[in-house]
């Protein structure tokens, strides 16, 4: 069997020893040579150049010098020492300071007095007298040791710093591993070496960290990105090769009168050609006995939900149940009515099951669950009860996925002898690296087209100072018998406040459009969900045109008549959050607009923002700006990030080598799918070692 000699912990490595090997567990994680040399620089300075003291007025904070120390003395103030040498190099001098002297240090430097020696550390100015604060100083036989060329730089913290665990500590730990001779064994084929024309590892591991020129650390630096995506790639798509000859479900080959009467009867509306692609994915899918899992991707408006209906009754036709939950009640109110309006007359039980539904109508609801009687039921966490058993389940649908965590969606799988299908929808367009990352043991299909006959919304950004101008619009908008929104930010840490905004605006708006001619309703969080579904009501059947509220509509509110989204202090929103607002306008006929009020002057990420909502409407080409401007880990939530945690590989710069990585994986699992073959030996290895065991979370989509 393989043995990494890269596992041998840090205790036993030169310059470290147990207290140190303590601090560096705790502080950055440190516990094997393989963490020490994963542990990148993250800049590297020049130390080819010697500055004299007279030039150092025109230089760069940190310098080195040549010359000579010539006093060392303590200065005691109370409790309180400090050792400070002066030094000189035949142009001037100036002083070393360190505050937190040893009497190693102060042995050292008494030996070294007269000797030249190399200073090197950060300058310091006060009152025209230089100094540097806790140099690094080398005989020049010493410094003649080290790499004089890029000189790496590694992230700290104040703790090591205090522990006497400096820069040069960790650079000699690194030193230290390659003076061991360790053999670094190669974890890529041979093949992909060579027609990449890639540094072997261990060059690469040597030259990231001592790199001779930036041509050289340019192709370190790849080399080990591409490790990171490959073996990335490798972890999500055997793992989703595994999951298909493992977990087997329902074959469902039947497209019966379900389906193709509410396609040829009931359909209120030509499927667009993204939809029909989508759907011919899903009925593939579906007709095998291994576990369909698909990411559907789709815009807001795009059509995921008449999707998802198709899907549903592809189900019902093969004799089984089919689920589809949403993370809140609006979200589920709105899938329950949008299936009950689109099923009309067919006779297909459906019923809505949520936290507000009383015990006395629950009970109905689990007994026809149960004896198969109700064949497709909406609802939110409340589906993931145990008390919700259904008779033969064989699709669950989860819509806005990132909302749920691993173990309830896990509890899907138990409600089914055999696992149901699974599809998870989201409304918010993912970019294809994070999609590659995130979701790569999913298949994905993509809605990229909108229903035929919308008219692109139209965004502008405004100010205060337009509020009079804006009034006007609104009233001539309802006029035209359309409705508006307005939606105030609600921030966690400042409830209380953005609470007081929201009244105070829905008082303002309430006087500019006072009654009777006008009629207002406000919603958000802090209301009872009743209230909420009976202002929400209000809004949709006509019988007030300004919804004043937070961000609780942001999805799952469909009011074709609405033709006006206001976003005041839009600023202070995601992009993506923001998309999702515009997406709750547009879903008419008619022209739409969505206005971006913003305040004061805005820092250059939320220009951008801003910019990029007026410039596009298409949520891909928006996921890819706010991929560049948040990262990838903000942008998923902490909870699914942690696959994220990239040691060098970076989604938003490293598109290309994330491409090549993952064509180079289905190359290979395709020829060798459970990597047997010789030349792909080290590379299973490799891969049983280090990542096997931290893919667990995929096996459930």
């Amino acid at each position: 069997m393989y043995r990494n000699p890269l596992k041998k912990t840090i205790e036993y490595l030169k310059g470290c020893g147990p207290e140190r090997a303590k601090t560096l567990q705790a502080e950055l994680g440190i516990f094997r040579y393989e963490d020490v040399l994963n542990h990148f620089p993250f800049r590297y300075i020049d130390r080819s150049k010697y500055y004299t003291i007279r030039e150092i007025r025109s230089t760069a904070a940190e310098i080195q010098l040549k010359g000579q120390i010539i006093s060392v003395n303590e200065i005691k103030m109370g409790k309180v020492s400090r050792l400070v040498a002066k030094f000189q190099d035949g142009t001037g001098t100036l002083e070393l300071v360190w505050f937190k002297a040893t009497k190693w240090q102060r042995d050292k430097l008494q030996n070294d007095l007269f000797k030249e020696v190399v200073i090197y550390g950060k300058l310091n100015e006060f009152n025209g007298n230089y100094s540097i604060i806790h140099p690094e100083v080398d005989t020049v036989e010493d410094a003649k040791k080290l790499p004089m060329g890029l000189f790496p730089v590694y992230p700290s913290t104040e703790k090591l710093q205090k522990r006497g665990i400096s820069n040069r500590v960790i650079q000699k730990m690194v030193s230290s591993i390659f003076d061991e001779n360790i053999k670094i064994e190669e974890n890529i084929p041979q093949n992909l070496v060579s027609h990449f024309k890639m540094m072997s590892r261990e060059e690469a591991y040597r030259t990231i960290h001592f790199p001779n020129n930036l041509d050289d650390l340019k192709r370190a630096e790849n080399r080990l990105k591409f490790e990171e995506f490959f073996f990335l790639n490798l972890s999500m798509l055997s793992k989703k090769i595994q999951n298909k000859a493992k977990n087997q479900s329902h074959a469902f080959p039947v497209i019966g009168n379900y389906f193709n009467k509410f396609y040829n009867e009931h359909m209120p509306f030509e499927l667009t050609g993204a939809q029909k692609r989508v759907i011919k994915e899903i009925r593939l899918d579906l007709k095998q006995p291994a576990q369909m899992n698909r990411l559907l991707q789709g815009d807001v408006g795009s059509g995921k939900t008449m999707v998802a209906l198709l899907s549903m009754l592809i189900s019902l036709d093969n004799g089984f149940q089919a689920a589809l939950i949403a993370p809140t009640e609006i979200l589920a109110q709105q899938h329950y009515n949008s299936i009950v309006e689109m099923l009309g007359d067919m006779n297909v039980e459906v019923a809505l099951l949520t936290g507000s539904v009383t015990k006395k109508k629950r009970e109905p609801i689990h007994e026809n669950l149960l004896s198969g009687k109700l064949q497709i039921i909406i609802g939110t966490h409340a589906l993931l009860e145990d008390t919700v058993q259904f008779h033969n389940l064989g699709l669950s649908i989860i819509d806005e996925q990132h909302r749920f965590g691993v173990a309830q969606r896990a509890k899907f799988w138990r409600k089914a002898k055999l696992p149901p299908h699974i599809l998870v929808m989201t409304a918010t367009p993912i970019p294809r690296t994070l999609s590659m990352t995130m979701y790569g043991d999913l298949d994905v299909s993509v809605i990229d087209e909108l229903p035929l006959g919308r008219k692109p919304i139209k965004t502008i950004s405004k100010t205060d100072a337009n509020r009079l101008q804006l009034f006007g619009f609104m009233r001539n908008e309802i006029e035209k018998g359309r409705q508006i929104y307005i939606v105030y930010p609600l921030i966690e840490e400042s409830e209380k406040l953005d609470l007081k905004d929201l009244m105070d605006g829905f008082e303002s708006i309430s006087r500019e459009f006072p009654l009777p001619k006008y009629a207002v309703g406000i919603v958000h969080g802090k209301q009872k969900p009743a209230d909420k579904e009976f202002e929400m009501q209000r809004f949709k059947r006509g019988e007030t045109q300004i919804l004043v509220a937070t961000t609780v509509i942001e999805v799952g509110v469909n009011v074709p008549n609405a033709s006006v989204m206001i976003i005041e202090n839009s600023e202070r929103f995601g992009l993506s959050q923001l998309h999702q607002l515009r997406g709750r306008v547009g879903r008419g006929a008619e022209q739409s607009y969505c206005i971006l009020m913003v305040g004061g002057k805005l820092n250059p990420i939320s220009k951008r923002r801003i910019e990029s909502m007026c410039e596009t409407n298409d949520g891909f080409k928006l996921a890819e700006i706010d991929l560049e401007l948040r990262g990838p880990g903000e942008m998923m939530g902490t909870q699914q990030s942690g696959v994220l945690n990239f040691k060098i590989a970076d989604l938003t710069k490293d598109k290309k080598i994330l491409k090549a990585a993952r064509t180079c994986v289905e190359h290979i699992l395709k020829l060798d799918p459970t990597m047997s073959l010789p030349v792909h030996l080290n590379m299973k290895n490799y891969f049983i070692e280090n990542l096997k065991e931290k893919v667990g979370w995929s096996q459930i989509s």
